[in-house]
């Protein structure tokens, strides 16, 4: 008697830990090869863009903490890189290292948490308790210097929201020169063992064809041997005043070259700290552009369409339009796009002479990976399949946006 062998289909997520949010995959299997993956996004859509196109501009600024939760102020700094690009802004260097300090630690916070959740979705749960340690203290000093620890809205147009402290420069410094020593504890741990090795060595392989075609960006892409690191490429803030900050890449292109990445980006961003530490030292600039008298001295920005007496409330009154009413910003376009620890994060905006974008468009770095997960699991086990999505490094936030 004939037997017949046919596929089977389970469904993974969107309440499995592993699944880094709210993924659904529905699978195909051949016993426990992976087949075919069906994708299915938006159960966490919430509208962004659209809610952002209803407010101000200066209002759509803490919707972008809300994407990628676990790295914020990079989607606060593109949208104010879009901002200061439509009003042809220039912010002072002092406020341009501070904006690269925060981004930078937020970088290691990121790429912690990745590391240290991959590995416990292997099956290591060290490395995740020492990591969450490391991040105690970084997201300490982002509460130190603006009084917030995960939602920070620090970056904002013009500038940033405050200065800090020579007490808060001075432990920034002091944990980026012990970070190495800390970084290569998770490292014995994990390069040198067996199973993670095993795990990760040849698994989710991708070429630099397929990263092209698909437009991976970040580790993705720089894990197939491609430099390409928008931070050297297009220098933006003041990047280019440290030509010492090298880019890792590697060649293999698998998942246990992806992590390697992600630990050197990690060494590479405490390097770049105690280098911006240093500098900060000798600049005494306003950290910030946003103030009521020199946003409406720029011809960019429509004044209010009320008048007023030019005497004694004067500051008070065009602080309270600033804020109330917003600035209008002439008909324009620009794209601003950043070198974010998942990848390239980009904000398209579209201003049409009011005080709120006409359009708002966000490329999410983790919605072009997710759509290469058929690629990356095609004939790999089932087991597999846990271990490409951790080297993805998903965050739903942005990508159901």
């Amino acid at each position: 008697m004939l037997k017949k062998i046919k596929n089977i289909t389970i469904n993974f997520g969107p309440q499995h830990p592993a699944a880094h949010g709210v993924l659904r995959l529905v699978i195909d299997l051949k016993g426990e090869q992976i087949k075919g993956i069906d994708i299915h996004i938006g159960l966490l859509h919430r509208g962004t863009e659209k809610l952002i196109e209803s407010k101000i501009y200066k209002q759509g600024l803490p919707y972008m903490d809300r994407l990628d939760y676990v790295s914020t102020i990079f989607q606060e700094h593109a949208y104010s890189l879009a901002i200061e690009s439509l009003l042809h802004v220039r912010i002072s260097q002092k406020a341009s290292l501070l904006r690269m300090l925060f981004c930078e630690i937020t970088r290691v916070l990121n790429h912690l948490m990745a590391v240290t959740t991959h590995a416990l979705d292997v099956g290591a749960i060290t490395p995740f308790l020492w990591g969450f340690e490391l991040r105690e203290q970084l997201m300490e000093y982002v509460e130190r210097s603006c009084g917030a620890r995960l939602h920070a809205s620090y970056i904002i147009p013009g500038g940033v929201t405050s200065d800090i402290s020579l007490k808060l420069l001075q432990d920034i410094n002091k944990f980026a020169i012990n970070f190495d020593y800390r970084l290569s504890e998770i490292s014995e741990v994990l390069n040198n063992n067996r199973i993670w090795y095993n795990r990760l060595k040849n698994i989710g392989i991708v070429s630099y064809k397929d990263a092209c075609a698909f437009a991976f960006s970040g580790v993705l892409l720089r894990a197939c041997g491609y430099a390409w690191d928008l931070r050297i490429v297009d220098a933006y803030e003041s990047y280019n005043m440290y030509p010492e900050f090298c880019m890792p890449i590697a060649t293999n292109g698998d998942s246990f070259d992806r992590y390697l990445l992600r630990m050197m980006e990690m060494q590479q961003s405490a390097f770049l700290m105690r280098l911006i530490c240093k500098d900060l030292l000798f600049f005494e600039e306003n950290y910030s552009w946003l103030d009521s008298k020199s946003m409406l001295s720029n011809d960019k920005i429509s004044r209010p369409k009320r008048s007023f007496l030019k005497k004694d409330m004067e500051a008070l009154i065009q602080h309270f339009k600033l804020i109330t009413e917003g600035f209008f910003i002439p008909l324009s376009e620009t794209y601003r796009v950043i070198e974010a620890p998942k990848g390239e994060f980009a904000i398209g905006l579209t201003a049409d002479q009011s005080s709120h974008p006409y359009r708002c468009r966000i490329k999410a770095p983790g919605l072009l990976h997710l759509q290469g997960i058929n690629l990356l699991c095609n004939n790999l086990l089932l087991s597999d399949l846990v271990t490409v999505i951790g080297t993805l490094d998903l965050v739903f936030g942005e990508i159901d946006k």
